[in-house]
């Protein structure tokens, strides 16, 4: 790869397109700086003869790029507190709801913002939720 070409002694520096840093950094390398920022689009000929593919991968593209701003939030809760915890996490669309065998407490499922996780579970811990759990998603399909 390029990154390898400072360490090799044959070259001074690069030019690299660079996505998170992570080889560039493994080579022992720093950014010094940005030319441009870039970005990825999906173009279609509208009147191509595979427009079910290009669907596929616009669906594939837009789940990843859901499945990077979302975690999941999965909590138990007191069903006098339920409403409470709804409005701290509506979900997309809305929470699902599932009854616990305990019948005075339900499970809570619902896609929240990543960057506001941290403290969407200390709030959820203010009206006492129990059991809270984060989860990560690879890939979506939310129906965008």
């Amino acid at each position: 790869s390029v990154e390898a070409s400072c360490g090799l002694g044959l070259a001074d520096g690069i030019v690299d397109l660079v996505e998170t840093g992570t080889t560039m950094r493994a080579a022992g390398l720093e950014e010094v700086s940005t030319i441009m920022k870039t970005q990825c689009v999906l173009i279609a000929n509208k009147s191509t003869s595979h427009p079910e593919l290009v669907e596929t991968i616009r669906k594939r593209i837009a789940g990843y790029l859901t499945a990077t701003k979302y975690v999941m939030v999965t909590y138990n809760i007191h069903r006098s507190s339920l409403e409470r915890a709804k409005n701290i996490t509506p979900g997309k669309k809305s929470p699902s709801i599932m009854p616990l065998e305990r019948g005075d407490w339900v499970a809570v499922s619902a896609l929240v913002l990543k960057k506001s996780a941290s403290t969407v579970m200390d709030e959820l811990e203010n009206v006492g939720a129990t059991d809270i759990l984060l989860t990560s998603i690879v890939n979506s399909r939310m129906g965008d």
